[in-house]
């Protein structure tokens, strides 16, 4: 059975929908359930989100699938919430949703997440970076792949402001994340992807408020087992100015990563640690008993002490984390 087959949108003819707000029941003003939900976090981003709103409904009205919009405005300082609500006649499956205060991209996509209708969830930005007409695409896959519970767009190039410091950093930080979860990842911090949102769920409160919540998505996924596959995708030079600060943002996704190998697996971090504290401990207790005539210097039983206590704490960790109902 074809895609559009099962998710193709029902309206009655004639009838025209009225404007759906966040908490609307869509089934009761003329809309089917959607199936995709795209939460679109927009933040001072006035000169392109109807250019962008326009290439995402283009897309998703050709691919046959029920869906809708969640624009979060994340309480811009420019007029991107005016442009929302005057172009908001014009695509009626777009909720608008301001915040009154600005909480962070994560924040907007946690929110957005919870606040989702579809089964499908889609996180993608709204500076014109990232191909949004393969969105589609993005929700195929899934529903082609029913192992898979994540698909992420991995860029083929680096096209964002401050190239010469996000190259290394991003490098940096994806092999300490390869490192730790044991997976091979093409693109740690995409800002294109699609996932269940039922699995989601448990992991959202996770999520950090700035750009670290694409990182803690997945790697919240890759250590629970979660499967995520990738898809190779171009990246095109974003419209308007970078948010992104390229120190405080990456000693975050470094901090990020650490966090989520922690609460998930502690063992991953501490114990190679402590494996190799007591190693060196003890190599240096056989030279001091060679050396010194059966004398232990004072900072050989320290290192063989400091070395146990965090295997002790690695264990103790990872009991804490096995014993997590929830997750």
């Amino acid at each position: 059975m074809s895609v559009s087959a099962i998710h193709k949108p029902d309206q009655p003819q004639g009838s025209t929908p009225t404007q759906p707000a966040a908490g609307d029941d869509l089934v009761a003003i003329g809309f089917d359930v959607p199936y995709v939900t795209i939460v679109l976090p927009c933040y001072n981003e006035q000169d392109h989100v109807v250019l962008e709103l326009e290439r995402i409904t283009a897309a998703m009205d050709a691919s046959g699938y029920a869906y809708e919009i969640l624009a979060i405005d994340d309480k811009s300082t420019d007029n991107t919430l005016a442009a929302l609500r005057d172009a908001a006649p014009r695509f009626p499956r777009m909720r608008v949703m301001p915040f009154r205060r600005n909480g962070g991209s994560g924040t907007a996509r946690r929110i957005g997440t919870q606040e989702a209708r579809g089964k499908i969830v889609v996180w993608t930005d709204a500076d014109m970076t990232y191909p949004n007409e393969r969105i589609p695409e993005f929700v195929r896959y899934l529903d082609d792949n029913l192992d898979v519970d994540q698909v992420v767009g991995a860029r083929l190039t680096e096209e964002g402001t401050h190239k010469w410091a996000r190259v290394p950093a991003k490098w940096l930080i994806r092999m300490i994340a390869q490192r730790l979860s044991g997976m091979k990842i093409p693109d740690l911090n995409s800002g294109l992807r699609a996932f269940r949102r039922e699995v989601s769920l448990p992991y959202l409160r996770l999520l950090p408020p700035g750009f670290s919540c694409v990182t803690t998505i997945t790697m919240s996924f890759l250590s629970n087992q979660h499967p995520v596959d990738y898809l190779p995708i171009d990246y095109a030079k974003r419209a308007g100015t970078s948010k992104f600060h390229p120190f405080r943002d990456a000693r975050r996704y470094i901090l990020q990563v650490l966090r989520m190998v922690m609460y998930f697996d502690p063992l991953k971090v501490l114990m190679p640690i402590a494996l190799w504290i007591m190693a060196l401990g003890f190599v240096k207790l056989i030279v001091d008993l060679a050396r010194y005539d059966f004398h232990v210097a004072t900072s050989t039983l320290l290192a063989i002490l400091v070395g146990f206590q965090i295997a002790v704490l690695a264990l103790i960790g990872d009991l804490v984390a096995r014993s997590r109902s929830n997750t």
